[in-house]
């Protein structure tokens, strides 16, 4: 039995109930990366200001520092994710690790804004290159089971601290250094995991080695790309702008036309049966769905904490620290709670607390003294969503076999980087309709209000989904036999 299927996912006896020496060493490798990816998304947030500043930015193009790195991250995802399974996982992986670093040093060295976008247009294909193919280098190092869960729930872990991490570090490194260090810091993590990673992580790759679907992979790189400049437009300029609509629109029909593309070439990029499995679909709009209300929960704190209670940018930076420790607690307790009841219920159960202690902060007032139902709120809803991201990778990997690994974490990476793109132009939509051009605290807190509340829902929208949805005949049995 060399391949997984539907009916050995589930068997007892395969697992090492225990990590060796050399998968301590394979998983130390991928978190450090992973962890160094996740916090490149948060560590401009806070210095976008003295980025344009220093070189000269325009206030309108300001967002383009972080548009530019969204657009290609969450762009070329589920393209790279399928070459990683062609051309090897591991080389595709050293290879986007250079291209960080060296992205890196130029985005550090930038004297000019054109520099800078360039620098990060090439840190977001850096890590649409890494991200996939790291995640399917640990899901085909971790067999199906407790170890992969583990595994799942320390990289969860310590990608949703990286976020937090980000934003502090970001303003310390900017309050203390420059905010040139917000780049350059990334190159001796990349230099050091270059160094190592031969030597400790075997290739992988898929048995398969046709050649790559080029119209798929055009149409949903196009498609992607334009969703999320749609997104973002939506977010400076409200979903009826035109620049936005035209983004949503075209990137729809260029992914209805990925589709039926799929359905009529002999190797597909991603196979129609893999779109039609229940595990892949609704695993990944449970992803997709946990990314887009934590993430953006973070800018509505954000706002909450700099224009209702008068943080500084730091100090709100720095108040997010407990959320981090919560999603930390999460992912460390994730494979416990999904050996314990199962993964559907853990991803259930996740989101509930997670839609509980949101719905929680609509009591947030305009003095300090609320800051204690922030911090057991988002520490909370940290734990929660935490349960919700390792159950969605577990669930979207789960079944299929080493050689889709690729095009499965590819898909998992797609449904991440788009909701962390998506969320904030969703919520502050919704912010900016309620509070317009109002500097007033009281209705800034109503909109934040309004928006934590929309929050709350699609996190329930969620929960309800994966509940009617994931849970399946075969995971029952499975769970039967493992108790048996």
């Amino acid at each position: 039995m060399s391949t997984l299927d539907d009916v050995s996912a589930q068997r007892p006896s395969a697992p090492p109930e225990r990590l060796t020496g050399r998968l301590k060493l394979v998983l130390v490798v991928l978190l450090v990366a992973q962890f160094m990816l996740a916090v490149d998304f948060s560590i401009l947030n806070v210095a976008l200001p003295v980025i344009g500043k220093g070189l000269g930015f325009s206030l309108g193009n300001l967002q383009w520092i972080a548009t530019s790195f969204a657009l290609a991250a969450a762009g070329f995802t589920l393209l790279f994710g399928r070459i990683a399974d062609l051309v090897g996982r591991r080389r595709l992986f050293l290879i986007g690790l250079a291209v960080l670093g060296a992205a890196s040093l130029l985005g550090g060295l930038a004297i000019s804004p054109e520099t800078l976008l360039i620098a990060r247009v090439a840190q977001g294909l850096a890590t649409a290159a890494v991200t996939p193919a790291g995640l399917s280098l640990l899901t085909s190092s971790f067999p199906e089971g407790p170890l992969r869960s583990k595994a799942l729930g320390l990289n969860g872990a310590l990608m949703s601290a990286g976020f937090t991490t980000g934003a502090v570090l970001g303003g310390v490194l900017t309050d203390l250094l420059s905010w040139r260090w917000s780049f350059l810091i990334n190159v001796p993590v990349a230099l050091a995991v270059l160094i190592v990673a031969p030597a400790v992580i075997s290739e992988s790759r898929g048995e398969d080695r046709a050649r790559l679907d080029l119209p798929g992979a055009l149409a949903v790189t196009v498609g992607l790309l334009s969703l999320v400049y749609g997104l973002t437009m939506a977010g400076e300029h409200g979903f009826g702008a035109p620049k936005a609509l035209a983004g949503l629109i075209l990137g729809v029909v260029l992914l209805v036309v990925f589709y039926f593309v799929e359905k009529g070439v002999p190797r597909p990029l991603v196979p129609v049966r893999i779109l039609r499995r229940r595990s892949v679909i609704f695993g990944n709009l449970a992803g997709l769905l946990a990314f887009v209300t934590e993430t953006s929960l973070v800018f509505l704190m954000t706002l909450y904490l700099q224009k209702v209670l008068g943080f500084s940018p730091l100090a709100a930076g720095l108040s997010f620290g407990v959320l981090g420790l919560g999603t930390v607690v999460g992912g460390v307790t994730a494979a416990r709670v999904i050996g314990g009841i199962g993964t559907t219920p853990a991803l259930v159960a996740g989101g509930l607390v997670q839609a509980v202690a949101t719905l929680a902060l609509v009591g947030l007032g305009d003095g300090r003294g609320s800051m204690w139902l922030l911090l057991i709120a988002t520490f909370v809803g940290g734990v929660g969503n935490m349960l919700v991201i390792v159950g969605f990778m577990v669930t979207a990997t789960s079944g299929l076999p080493d050689a889709e690994q690729g095009m499965a974490t590819g898909m998992a990476t797609m449904s991440q980087q788009v909701g962390i793109t998506m969320g904030t132009p969703i919520m502050s939509a919704i912010v900016t309709a309620r509070v317009g051009g109002s500097a007033d605290p009281e209705v800034i807190l109503d909109g934040v209000s309004v928006a934590v509340l929309v929050n709350a829902l699609i996190v329930l929208a969620g929960v309800i989904m994966a509940a009617l949805f994931l849970r399946t005949r075969k995971e029952a049995k499975g769970r039967q036999r493992d108790h048996s």
